[in-house]
């Protein structure tokens, strides 16, 4: 192959321009560009807004410099204060006000803006004015970014001795039970665990008749076909005149449909439409004939301290394929631990502190760590597979260069890919 054949990116730090022409039979790579964005009726900051016909969003929210200026309570805004949260972000401006208001709120921004404070803080600051239990519930996708939301929500009310239960599956059911019984400000939820709870124990649904709150964190996800028999139900042992909060990364039908359905009762933030990645971010796509990947994939591991990445999550599609590669990683002395679901829960949890505490510097993952999972060291992500959705790509590679922060994400794509 000619030199001039090769598409290369010389910004992106895992490449660098050969100096001489490769014998690998056949290499490209070619950067990729972050998925295309449009606003309609944007701000200027190019943000979208739907609001009630008589409201617009006011300067004050937008202008807004901290986040006393959002109507938060002091022992809030001090919280805020002492995590290093300065100044609010755009999604946190819009969204808390309008929920303190009593609004139903969809919010959609990137990954890593700071939608679960825009939820968190205005449900928080609610609770201290009127404690009791439960408060609010929160339904998310996966057991491990339930376990993180609570840890959030634990730092954030650290003022108000917030009690909260995460009821996941994987974990004792009549023990579940029994703090649900004990009346937590807080749960936080997959789907299915807390409807099998709601359904099978009649001693459960009277725990959530005075819910104030519901939030579905990941709400594209949460909405899914899949979950809509549990979600149904769930909605049914709520109470009617609750507060609904939804918020996402990236925006699906079910969530149009949210609009038609509360009508100048919600309360829409949208930084963008359609799928977009964050500008902080470097994307590449290198392709490589698919039995020479495992190769290139060990290539790129090994030169993850020459480069100063901290760590990386590779992602895998099938568990097959992420045991495998754990087992080859294994044999060949590089440490990393691996979380799919076959697992059970304590060696998920297990392998996720592993990596969060930097005791091993890999993370081979399948879709299960895709969504929300906020690692501040994470400097690279791989698809080790291409994932099959536009929206899965989204949600894998934010898990980097969130916050502002940078990052890097490579796709390794093969023959069969295309």
């Amino acid at each position: 192959m000619d030199q001039s054949q090769l598409l290369h990116d010389p910004n992106f730090p895992l490449f660098k321009t050969p100096r001489k022409t490769p014998s690998s039979p056949a290499v490209t790579t070619t950067a990729t560009n972050k998925p295309p964005s449009t606003a309609a009726n944007p701000t200027s900051n190019g943000e979208r807004i739907e609001d009630h016909p008589d409201e617009t969003a006011t300067d004050t929210d937008a202008d807004a410099e901290t986040f006393g200026d959002l109507g938060l309570a002091e022992w809030a805004v001090k919280t805020c204060r002492e995590l290093g949260m300065r100044r609010p972000r755009g999604v946190q401006r819009r969204c808390i006000p309008r929920v303190l208001e009593g609004r139903h709120v969809l919010g959609v921004d990137e990954t890593g803006s700071g939608k679960t404070a825009a939820f968190a803080l205005p449900i928080l600051h609610r609770l201290a004015e009127h404690p009791f239990g439960v408060f609010a519930l929160v339904v998310t996708p996966t057991r491990e970014l339930a376990f993180q939301l609570a840890e959030q929500f634990r730092a954030l009310g650290s003022a108000v001795h917030l009690r909260i239960t995460v009821v996941v599956g994987g974990m004792d059911m009549l023990r579940q039970a029994k703090e649900l019984a004990a009346r937590p400000h807080l749960v936080i939820a997959t789907p299915g665990r807390i409807h099998a709870l709601l359904r099978n124990n009649p001693d459960i649904p009277p725990v959530f008749s005075r819910t104030k709150f519901l939030v579905l964190d990941e709400a594209d996800r949460v909405l899914d076909v899949g979950f809509q028999e549990e979600l149904r139900f769930i909605f049914q042992c709520l109470p009617e005149n609750r507060q609904n909060l939804f918020f996402s990364a990236t925006t699906t039908s079910n969530l149009q449909k949210l609009r038609g359905r509360y009508q100048d009762k919600m309360y829409v933030y949208e930084a963008y439409e359609g799928f977009k990645t964050v500008e902080t971010l470097k994307q590449q796509a290198i392709f490589i004939p698919k039995k020479v990947k495992d190769v290139y994939l060990m290539h790129i591991l090994d030169k993850m301290e020459d480069m100063g990445i901290r760590s990386a999550i590779v992602f895998i599609s099938t568990c097959r394929d992420c045991h495998r590669l754990s087992l080859m990683l294994e044999v060949l002395d590089q440490e990393a631990a691996a979380l799919y679901s076959f697992k059970s829960q304590a060696q998920r949890l297990e392998a996720l502190h592993q990596f969060k505490s930097g005791k091993v510097s890999i993370l081979l993952a399948t879709d299960v760590a895709s969504r929300g999972l906020d690692i501040r060291t994470v400097d690279l992500v791989i698809n080790y597979d291409v994932p099959r959705f536009p929206r899965d790509y989204i949600h894998r590679v934010g898990r980097t260069a969130r916050a502002g922060r940078g990052g890097l994400a490579l796709s390794l794509v093969t023959q069969v890919c295309i």
